[in-house]
């Protein structure tokens, strides 16, 4: 039990409600980072020796903040005497630990700490970049490569976070139900982005974006600790379960996409699978629908299917027509559109997609989309116009390898076509 893999464990396990306990002694970032690291520079010294504390995450507090403390009294002795307030404020950091170790307390600090890392004035990639930092203890050199940019530019960027985090004077008091809950919200939303930004890489950046994917279910699962009745985070937490499950058969050995309906469901996680159904059926009981809930009630109906055919498409038509009434959007609507092709066919659903075209100009799938239904309909010349503008607006390899090969198909039809006609 005194293993370095076990000391390791346990301080990634221990660090946010560290981090958040640390956060709200010392007000400050970076204060509260230097204290977490020197705690777990003696826990990597005493553990080993002394054993296992019963509780790493209480031992990780209780020494990181005497050593912030030291810190600032050491750098007190370099400037002038403190204000009296500021003398009062430290007393109160040294009062006793017996005020702070409850789980409401640990709720709260975690909680903050996720908050400001998902501060509103931060861009969506400084807030993910900051919580991999702060909240999960992933390097520069680890969130660099997963966001597949320079070492230097990601410390930069983190750097420039914690700045607008400072100047915004982000209040460190005790949220109340209501403002709780806004910032539950909010903490959710960010743990999705994470999640978004691993699952949306191609097949050669999959390795290395993995591990965002993986921390963003770690997260979800910490939220689902700190609020085990709340039926949208057992919802985020099904949804990004359930997609991950695929993880393996999402590309082939060329790194290219395979589409659900064509991957090889054997290779699917079986144990996040059962997970994430267990979750999506126990939110469901409490008949409070939200967002993530739909979302992994649909990713339920595809994991639970055993081959394509299964698939109940009715059912996810449905379920995309609740998840536009809660999130009216184009997308939700061009997603619905794949489960109404299969239901009433692909004219129903190129009638559905064709009013979204001037919103959608700039995005890949709706075009990948309208050319796949205009080539089911036989419409060969008019899918190829889409799939040359999917093409163009392609973010990955993958993505762009995958429309020419519904190009090359077309093209060998054509010929087929062609050649036919001359025979006769």
């Amino acid at each position: 039990m005194t293993d370095i893999a076990w000391i390791s464990t346990a301080i990634s396990n221990a660090r946010p409600q560290a981090m958040g306990a640390l956060l709200r002694y010392f007000r400050d970032l970076d204060a509260a980072e230097e204290a977490f690291q020197d705690a777990c520079l003696r826990a990597l010294k005493n553990w080993p020796k002394n054993g296992p504390p019963r509780d790493p995450a209480a031992w990780l507090i209780f020494v990181g903040r005497n050593s912030g403390i030291d810190a600032v009294r050491k750098r007190a002795k370099q400037a002038p005497m403190p204000e009296e307030d500021q003398v009062s404020d430290l007393e109160d950091a040294e009062s006793d630990m017996a005020e702070r170790l409850d789980g409401a307390h640990y709720r709260d600090d975690i909680l903050r700490l996720l908050f400001i890392c998902c501060h509103p004035d931060l861009p969506a990639t400084q807030q993910i970049a900051v919580a991999l930092r702060i909240v999960s203890g992933l390097t520069v050199k680890q969130i660099a490569r997963a966001f597949l940019v320079g070492e230097s530019a990601m410390e930069q960027r983190i750097t420039r976070a914690k700045a607008r985090i400072a100047d915004a004077g982000v209040p460190f008091e005790t949220p109340g139900a209501v403002e709780r809950s806004e910032r539950l919200a909010a903490v959710a939303a960010m743990v999705y982005l994470i999640f978004n930004e691993g699952y949306s890489s191609n097949g050669g950046e999959a390795p290395a974006r993995a591990p965002l994917c993986e921390e963003a279910i770690r997260l979800a699962r910490l939220l689902l600790r700190l609020f085990q009745q709340e039926p949208e985070i057992m919802g985020l937490t099904a949804l990004l379960l359930l997609q991950h499950a695929r993880a393996p058969a999402r590309f082939d050995e060329n790194g290219e996409i395979v589409l659900l309906e064509d991957q090889d469901r054997s290779l699917w996680s079986r144990k996040m699978i059962d997970e994430g159904l267990a979750l999506v059926d126990k939110a469901l009981r409490h008949r409070k629908p939200g967002p993530y809930q739909v979302q992994a009630a649909i990713a339920a109906l595809h994991a639970r299917a055993a081959t394509a055919e299964d698939t109940d498409w009715t059912e996810i038509d449905l379920l995309y027509g609740l998840l536009e009434q809660m999130q009216p959007s184009p997308v939700v609507t061009l997603n619905r559109a794949v489960a109404v092709s299969k239901v009433r066919g692909p004219e129903a659903a190129l009638a559905m997609i064709e009013p979204l075209e001037e919103r959608l100009s700039g995005y890949f799938h709706f075009f990948g989309l309208k050319g796949g239904l205009l080539m089911q309909l036989g419409r060969n010349e008019e899918a190829r116009v889409a799939f040359d503008r999917a093409i163009a607006l392609a973010n990955t390899a993958a993505e762009a390898a995958h429309i020419r090969m519904h190009i090359d198909r077309l093209i060998k039809e054509s010929a087929e076509k062609s050649s036919l006609q001359k025979t006769r």
